[in-house]
C-alpha cells in the first residue's frame, strides 16, 4: 500500500529553480514514493496520512553519498576474515539509513590485486546490490573504481557499463603507490591479506601488472568511451598533476575525485571540472595521508561534493563542523552532500524538497554543541528510521489548525 505521511512543526531546507536556499515552517506531504507537496492545505485531500510531528527539528534532504567503501569492512572485518555478502549488504543498508544516507554509491574496487578487489568479490557484490535491490532500504548504486592496470578486467568493466550495472566509474592509478609501500615488510603482508594470497602471489601480481603499462592508455582511452557511450558520469582519482586532470578532460572525465595537490585542484576548477572530497577529512581537520584540505578547499569555493569515504557517519557531521568553523552556511554545506552528488549522477529527482522529487527526507535535532542528532529518515515514502516513535501518529482524520 502506498504511504501517506504528513510532516509538520520543523524548519526544511528548500531551493529554488537557480539553487538559492531559503528556510521554511510549511508542512510538507508525502505520497508513495515522492513528495506531493510542501501546501497544508493538500493535506485536507486525504483522510488516513501518518503524522510526524518535527517540532524543533530541521527537515533535509536525504544524504547522496557518491564514493563509499565502508561496506567493505562488513566482507572483510578483519585480513583473515570473510563473510557472507547477503549479511555483510544488510548491516550496510542498516548502517547508511541510520547516518541518514539514502542513496549510495558503493565504490567497487576493480583491481589486479585480487582478493576482495578481484573479479569474484566484484562479481559477487554487483549480485548482492542486484538481488536485495527490493529488500533495503537505501538506494544502492555501483561506483566502479577500476585500477588502471588491471587490464585482464577490461572486459568485464566494459560488459558492466554496456550493461546498465555502473552508476559512475573512477580511474584509479593506485600502483605506482603500492610499489613503494611494498618495500615495507609490514605492509607488503597487509596488502597480500586483503588480496586473500601469499606474499610471494602478491608482488607476482604486482609485478605482472607493472609489466603491461604500455597497454594502459588504450584501455583508459576504450573505458572513456563506453562510459561516454551510456552517459555515465567520470571521474579520476588521486590527481596530482595538471596534466593528469587535462589527459582526463580530454577523454570527457570531468570530475576530480580526491586531488591529491594544489596544482591539480586548481586545474581542475580552472576547467570547470567538479571536485569530490572526503567528509572524514573535514571531521578530522585535515587529510589523514597529508592531502589538501576539504575545509580550506570548501572555505575557497573550491570544492563541490562530500563523500563519506571510508565512513559512513561522517556525511551527516561534517555539514555541521563546516557551519560550526564559519566556512560556510548549512544550506551551502548540505548542497554539497545531497544536491551536487545527485547532480552528477544524473538523479534530477531528489536532492531537494519540492513536489515531484523523490521521498527521501532526513530529519535531525541540532544539538546545543552545534552537532547533529538524527531523529528520522524517510526513504522513498517510507519512514526506515525514527529515533523517536513517539513523534508518529495515525489518525483516521488528520484535523489541520486553521
Amino acid at each position: 500500500m502506498e504511504t501517506h505521511i504528513a510532516i509538520q512543526g520543523g524548519k526544511y531546507l528548500q531551493r529554488d529553480q537557480n539553487g538559492h536556499a531559503d528556510w521554511s515552517e510549511d508542512s510538507i506531504y508525502l505520497h508513495g514514493l515522492h513528495i506531493a507537496s510542501t501546501d497544508s492545505n493538500h493535506f485536507q485531500q486525504h483522510n488516513k496520512p501518518h503524522f510526524f510531528d518535527a517540532t524543533g527539528l530541521l527537515i533535509l534532504p536525504g544524504l547522496v553519498d557518491i564514493h563509499g567503501d565502508a561496506f567493505e569492512r562488513q566482507l572483510q572485518p578483519r585480513p583473515a576474515t570473510s563473510f557472507a555478502y547477503d549479511i555483510a549488504f544488510a548491516d550496510t543498508d542498516r548502517q547508511l539509513i541510520s547516518n541518514g544516507i539514502t542513496t549510495a554509491c558503493h565504490g567497487l574496487t576493480f583491481s589486479w590485486e585480487g582478493g576482495l578487489r578481484g573479479r569474484e568479490a566484484a562479481l559477487a557484490t554487483l549480485e548482492q546490490v542486484a538481488a536485495q535491490k527490493s529488500r533495503v532500504h537505501a538506494d544502492h548504486l555501483i561506483h566502479l573504481r577500476f585500477e588502471n592496470h588491471h587490464l585482464d578486467g577490461l572486459h568485464d568493466a566494459l560488459n558492466w557499463i554496456e550493461s546498465g550495472l555502473i552508476a559512475f566509474f573512477a580511474f584509479n592509478e593506485h600502483l605506482p603507490s603500492i610499489l613503494k609501500k611494498s618495500a615495507s615488510p609490514e605492509k607488503l603482508v597487509a596488502y597480500a591479506e586483503r588480496a586473500r594470497c601469499d606474499v610471494a602471489g602478491f608482488l607476482e601480481r604486482l609485478h605482472k601488472a607493472q609489466s603491461r603499462s604500455p597497454k594502459v592508455a588504450q584501455a583508459i582511452n576504450q573505458l572513456a568511451a563506453a562510459c561516454r557511450q551510456r552517459g555515465i558520469a567520470m571521474a579520476s582519482h588521486d590527481d596530482e598533476t595538471r596534466m593528469d586532470r587535462e589527459r582526463f578532460q580530454e577523454l570527457g572525465v570531468d570530475v576530480s575525485e580526491f586531488p591529491k595537490t594544489e596544482e591539480a585542484l586548481q586545474a581542475a576548477k580552472a576547467l570547470g571540472n567538479h571536485v569530490v572530497m572526503g567528509a572524514p577529512n573535514v571531521l578530522l581537520g585535515g587529510s589523514h595521508c597529508g592531502g589538501l584540505s576539504a575545509s580550506d578547499a570548501v572555505r575557497r569555493g573550491l570544492c563541490d561534493t562530500l563523500a563519506s569515504d571510508y565512513y559512513y557517519p561522517a556525511l551527516l557531521h561534517a555539514p555541521f563542523r563546516l557551519e560550526q568553523e564559519d566556512v560556510c552556511s548549512l544550506a551551502h554545506a548540505w548542497r554539497l552532500v545531497s544536491l551536487n552528488p545527485a547532480r552528477v549522477l544524473g538523479l534530477h529527482d531528489r536532492g531537494n524538497i519540492a513536489a515531484g522529487q523523490r521521498a527521501d527526507i532526513i530529519m535531525i535535532e541540532k544539538q546545543a554543541d552545534g552537532s547533529p542528532r538524527l531523529i528520522a529518515t524517510i526513504a522513498a515514502g517510507k519512514l526506515v528510521f525514527c529515533a523517536e516513535p513517539q513523534r508518529l501518529q495515525y489518525q483516521q482524520t488528520l484535523e489541520l489548525a486553521a
